[in-house]
């Protein structure tokens, strides 16, 4: 007898044909909670599906569920799915794409009326967290989207990206399905199923011992030794690491022994009154704890001859995938949380952190510090007080900080981690020229080797490791020193394929650290020959040194913008077109909040707004050093030129030849 097959109510939808397809109102019922994702959930999303469409441009990119019951007339109620569905919806106002298909709030006029404002926001009353969810979807496209590749990435989410609608059957029981739903509650985080696997393995004593060490390696933005002082462990000051294994750690006390596995999972005690005694520093830390174990657990395996360093994928996605792949026993539960230990520690002490200040341009917010206790005070310390070295780590540290903001995939801080756990010697000149190494590896070895880049010149999946890790060893030594930047990027006789982000870092990386090198520290005034020829060497006139002095990598400018402009470039009565502005002589670096307003404006128009003393436009914004080159050359040439030839083609070029022998080694 042959068995009757049931279709399932389920059906695989691309973004556009859930807001341009089929007519559809996708109505979110008074019983769901507001829109309530922050910055960080709306640009993960983005960040996934841009990294998506980067490395596999081709293949679908799934992004979960939505599950709808259909109440007639093309109206379909959200049982799960809004906050989601509420963000996609967001990103198309965002990318400029109009919408058939509504998303309603039912008895929820402020919401309706809101969303339905986008972009404007011209009404009186708002839905603030559908305002700011809006803002923090365009703010995150103008970061980490290059402008070139805005309207693939635009094509990409639209037809690429897909959602499972599951449509409720019209006889199933609702209140039954919340009740089933309900009873689920709150699932697990995925870091806390791998310690509930992890702590399994040990006995008691072990898992009261390895859970606390677990928690408090988990408060990514605490210094490790305020949650954990222990003196057998970090020293007489607490500011150096002591201990050689797990086994030697300190036990915990009896009464937390009896813990059931699932008590240790929810644990988030801590010592209260060691917390109460020191005040307790915090810091905005640069990647989140379940991305920081798969790093982790990646410096565990290293040693490992079969592992495959390209292969293994640090994204927390793939954290329980990861973790499949290992035997876990006592032994390695042990040593995974021996070095969880050690890394936060270094990660704390040794690498850059962002202070939770704003960023302004009086103050570098980007701290490279150790925190260490005297007596019963505590306080943070420069890592090398006001050294060369220690001002050049702060900025080649926060450069590759700004170039990889999302919290996966940080092959630089697992490369440093790796140095730094490989010797006892952490001498900071050592650090210094090890990390200065890895940027002009990244630099040459990845970003100018064609076989490394995909159609849009974003590095492949793999190709740092494959280029830094030799049998799963560090080496930081450039190899391509004769290479041809123009033959990838350009020099505007055709258009450019796209310049990475890190290009830019890290050229203005090598201009401060020109700078530092030949004037940092010393009282020279404008007309002496050794800052006349460090102008000259930079194609444009002195401008001052204050801007170099006050320069630091602000997370605020990740966007690229053409100073000629694309809207101009059409090639007709003298105008250049779009091959000539899309080259290194023609990007700059420029905040998100600068860009928006005024990528359409002419050269003579950005440089008399941009350099506007009045404030309006936040300096920090546009306080990128090959971007106040620019805009001086343009001012040279004001004097020299009839109005509207500010900067032409033959200044793009000139000023991209003098940036390549910056790139070359001008700067050291």
């Amino acid at each position: 007898m042959k068995m009757k097959t049931k279709t399932l109510p389920l059906k695989e939808l691309s973004i556009a044909e859930i807001y341009n397809g089929d007519k559809a109102t996708y109505e979110v019922p008074i019983y769901q909670r507001n829109y309530a994702w922050e910055k960080d959930e709306i640009s993960a999303l983005i960040q996934d599906v841009y990294d998506a469409y980067t490395t596999a441009p081709k293949q679908t990119y799934f992004i979960g569920t939505l599950v709808s019951f259909h109440k007639g007339d093309q109206v379909y109620e959200v049982i799960d799915g809004q906050q989601r569905l509420t963000t996609i919806n967001l990103v198309l106002g965002a990318l400029g794409v109009y919408l058939q298909n509504k998303l309603t709030y039912r008895a929820r006029k402020k919401s309706n009326d809101t969303i339905q404002s986008i972009p404007c926001f011209e009404i009186d009353e708002k839905d603030y967290g559908i305002v700011n969810g809006f803002k923090y979807a365009k703010d995150t496209i103008n970061e980490i989207v290059l402008k070139e590749c805005q309207d693939g990435f635009k094509t990409y989410f639209l037809d690429s990206v897909h959602l499972i609608h599951y449509q409720v059957p019209k006889d199933i029981d609702l209140n039954h399905y919340f009740e089933v739903m309900n009873s689920r509650g709150e699932q697990l985080e995925k870091h806390e199923i791998i310690k509930a696997r992890l702590i399994e393995k040990l006995n008691n004593a072990d898992k009261a011992k390895f859970n606390r060490l677990w928690e408090s390696c988990s408060e990514m933005n605490v210094y490790i030794q305020q949650k954990y002082p222990e003196v057998s462990i970090f020293g007489k000051h607490l500011c150096d690491f002591k201990v050689s294994s797990f086994d030697a750690l300190p036990n915990v006390d009896e009464n937390e022994n009896t813990m059931k596995i699932r008590d240790f999972i929810n644990y988030k005690g801590g010592n209260k009154q060691q917390e109460e005694k020191y005040k307790i520093d915090t810091f905005q830390p640069i990647m989140d704890f379940s991305n920081f174990l798969l790093i982790v657990l990646k410096l565990t395996r290293i040693e490992e001859s079969g592992l495959k360093p390209k292969n293994f994928i640090l994204d927390d996605k793939e954290l329980i995938h990861e973790f499949d792949d290992v035997h876990v026993e006592e032994e390695f539960v042990k040593k995974f949380g021996f070095n969880l230990l050690r890394a936060k520690y270094l990660l704390d002490n040794y690498l850059v952190h962002h202070s939770n200040e704003d960023d302004t341009i009086e103050n570098n917010p980007w701290k490279l510090q150790y925190w260490q206790q005297d007596g019963k005070k505590g306080y943070l310390k420069n890592r090398d007080g006001e050294s060369d070295h220690q001002h050049k780590l702060v900025q080649l540290l926060s450069m590759f900080e700004v170039s990889f903001t999302a919290r996966q995939r940080k092959n630089y801080l697992f490369y440093c981690l790796l140095y730094l756990f490989s010797s006892d010697d952490r001498d900071i000149s050592k650090y210094y020229d090890c990390v200065s190494e890895l940027a002009d590896k990244y630099f040459k070895d990845v970003y100018l080797m064609a076989e490394n880049l995909n159609q849009i010149n974003t590095p492949n999946p793999g190709s740092f490791d494959n280029t830094v890790l030799c049998n799963n060893v560090l080496n930081f030594k450039p190899l391509n020193d004769n290479f041809d930047f123009t033959a990838i990027y350009g020099d505007g006789t055709e258009k450019s394929k796209g310049i990475p982000l890190f290009v830019f870092n890290y050229l203005d990386y090598k201009l401060w650290e020109k700078y530092a090198n030949e004037l940092r520290g010393e009282s020279i005034k404008e007309d002496d020959p050794n800052r006349t020829d460090f102008f000259t060497s930079l194609g444009c006139s002195d401008f001052g040194l204050k801007v170099f002095q006050q320069f630091y990598f602000s997370r605020t400018r990740r966007s690229l913008e053409h100073y000629y402009p694309q809207a101009n470039a059409n090639g007709e009565n003298g105008a250049l077109d779009k091959e000539q502005i899309n080259c290194l002589g023609n990007y700059a670096m420029i905040g998100s909040e600068a860009n928006s307003s005024g990528s359409n404006w002419s050269p003579k128009t950005k440089l008399d707004h941009y350099l506007d003393t009045s404030g309006k436009i936040k300096q920090v914004s546009v306080a990128s050093i090959k971007f106040m080159i620019m805009m001086q050359k343009c001012q040279d040439n004001q004097n020299t030129r009839v109005a509207g030839q500010e900067w032409i083609f033959t200044d793009i070029k000139e000023h991209q030849k003098k940036m390549l022998e910056i790139l070359r080694g001008g700067g050291k």
